[in-house]
């Protein structure tokens, strides 16, 4: 039986357990962060492919080194994914709708900042969004250029620690009203995708983590067309896109090459089988 290795033990894990197994894939749990490891002993287990590269680069070299496995998302996938910002320049060169953005790189001149803002042609408020973090984090919305420069100047803070890698983060326009989905591409197709819907009108993360609700729901054409098109351009064999709807407007907010699996419903019936035969594949070719 072929092993697959999976770095989160978390429901992601549990949920492709038993359907993956019942297509001839032992899913085996594969420790990557929070160790201390005797690099001079073998590994006790072994695996054939793990699923995707870990979240902390440095030990994600070692476990994959030690393994000597092949990613179904290897490193470049996800670190090409966390990068927000690179993925709205690529998107954006490509011709996909993404919103209007500004990239910040720290230390930068505040005239510098406000300037970009206008020459982009950003109305307020505006979404100030930390570059490489997941679920929310460090996201605010500044509603006048004194408010800018104050989320600003936090980052700014941070930034100067210099153990702080990622130095940049993006300001984007303020999409009101905005539907907010999450499909998920396969080899290159939606396989199925989500409504993330909040409870509280007053609030507007649309973070699963932070209490929204996913519900199933089955992509317009429009929309299913657009997230193949940047699963293709990113060329990310296993790929969640963010889509915001607003006005009309359908655009790219973001991409995740480490996303959640949810349950069963939420996906197209061959899910785990193509899922199973992606896998499969990738074990063939190393």
């Amino acid at each position: 039986m072929l092993r697959l290795a999976v770095t989160t033990s978390s429901e992601t894990f549990e949920r492709m357990r038993g359907p993956l197994g019942n297509r001839g894939i032992d899913v085996g749990h594969l420790r990557a962060k929070e160790f201390a490891l005797d690099l001079s002993t073998p590994p006790a287990e072994s695996f054939d492919v793990g699923f995707v590269y870990p979240t902390r680069p440095m030990e994600g070299g070692v476990v994959t080194a030690r393994h000597d496995v092949p990613w179904v998302n290897t490193r470049e996938d996800v670190l090409t994914s966390r990068n927000k910002a690179g993925v709205i320049a690529a998107l954006e060169r490509a011709g996909l709708p993404v919103p209007r953005s500004v990239c910040v790189s720290n230390p930068a001149d505040e005239s510098d900042l406000l300037d970009a803002v206008e020459s982009a042609g950003l109305d307020y408020p505006v979404v100030v969004k930390p570059n490489s973090t997941t679920r929310g984090v460090g996201i605010a919305k500044a509603h006048d250029p004194d408010s800018l420069s104050g989320h600003a100047d936090v980052l700014g803070l941070v930034h100067d620690f210099r153990a702080t890698g990622d130095k940049s983060f993006l300001i984007q326009e303020w999409l009101p009203e905005a539907r907010d989905y999450r499909a998920m591409v396969l080899d290159g197709e939606v396989v199925g995708a989500v409504e993330r819907r909040l409870s509280d009108g007053g609030r507007w993360k649309h973070n699963v983590h932070r209490g929204a609700e996913a519900v199933g729901v089955t992509l317009p054409k429009r929309h299913r067309e657009l997230v193949e098109s940047v699963a293709d351009e990113l060329g990310i064999r296993y790929l969640g896109v963010d889509l915001l709807e607003s006005d009309g407007r359908v655009v790219v907010s973001e991409t995740n090459a480490r996303p959640t699996i949810d349950d069963d419903a939420k996906y197209d019936a061959d899910f785990f089988d193509r899922l199973a035969a992606l896998i499969e594949r990738v074990a063939k070719k190393s």
